[in-house]
């Protein structure tokens, strides 16, 4: 079986998203407007307080899931299911807004480093109305795979018989958190059918001996077994796989759906207040 190899290379987009935070966006750009089942990546990185302070207050979802990592930094979560999540450095949130959710990440900071990224991934027609969900994970729930030079972190799904502590029955997700020591090399063999991509964020790195971009999203070929390697001292990068839901997405900001009209009847029900059925236990402290 062939190699990896990048079909696209997609530069981050700078972009202003909650109460004034400044995002880097891949997948939901203009230069690519979803990688399906994934319909947003933002990568956020700054220890500029003036870049992350004003978080993000209270907004809706409908239609996907949000997957948060926060690898630096210090983050509060409300949401109208009544939950209170306390994200901290190397810890994640899997949340299914599925029907509909209203919720809040603010920072619990107010200096250093706040890192992390947030994935969206598209629920299949059948799956979005469904009742929302949301767990929170330590960042000891998550374990890791190591070799010499070579440390995997396991969000979801499984490398070398390591398994995350998430499991996605509906796209088959896996993510991982690989850091490589200069001249090491990463494998994994995709599967077949697969939407594959690797944003690499700290060092330098190839990709069977092409240089990855930092700070850019590369979009790999499916049935192939990419080999990273650190060109620098150590690089970082995570490496994240779906399976393709297969069905139309029309997105209108906080709402994936599969037609217009599911999206207006979505703004309609935010509009109304009918978007959640329990938001008084979001309003409650």
């Amino acid at each position: 079986m062939s190699s990896g190899a990048i079909v696209n290379n997609v530069k981050a987009y700078e972009i202003t998203e909650g109460a004034g935070v400044t995002v880097h966006r891949t997948i939901g750009t203009p230069a690519l407007r979803n990688l399906d089942p994934f319909v947003m990546l933002d990568h956020f990185g700054s220890d500029n307080p003036n870049d992350y302070i004003a978080g993000f207050p209270d907004h809706p979802h409908r239609g996907f899931i949000t997957f948060t990592y926060m690898i630096d930094g210090h983050m509060e979560h409300r949401d109208s299911m009544g939950n209170k999540g306390d994200l901290r450095s190397g810890a994640a949130q899997w949340m299914k807004a599925a029907s509909g959710v209203i919720h809040s990440e603010m920072p619990k900071q107010e200096d250093g480093l706040m890192r992390g990224f947030q994935l969206w991934i598209n629920l299949p027609a059948n799956e979005k109305m469904a009742d929302p969900e949301y767990q929170e994970f330590s960042p000891e729930a998550f374990p890791v795979y190591e070799s010499e030079g070579l440390r995997v972190k396991v969000l979801i799904g499984s490398y070398e018989n390591v398994s995350g502590p998430i499991r996605d029955s509906v796209t088959d997700v896996e993510y991982f958190d690989v850091t490589l020591d200069k001249g090491k090399t990463f494998s994994h063999m995709l599967e077949i059918g697969k939407q594959e991509f690797l944003y690499l964020f700290e060092g330098d790195a190839s990709l069977n001996g092409t240089a990855i971009p930092v700070h850019s999203l590369s979009v790999l070929e499916g049935n192939r077994k990419p080999e990273v390697t650190a060109e620098s001292d150590s690089a970082r990068f995570i490496l994240v796989s779906g399976r393709p839901v297969g069905e139309p997405i029309v997105q209108y900001g906080p709402f994936v759906m599969n037609s217009e009209q599911e999206i207006q009847q979505a703004m309609a029900d935010y509009r109304d207040g009918n978007l959640v059925q329990r938001k008084a236990a979001f309003i409650a402290d």
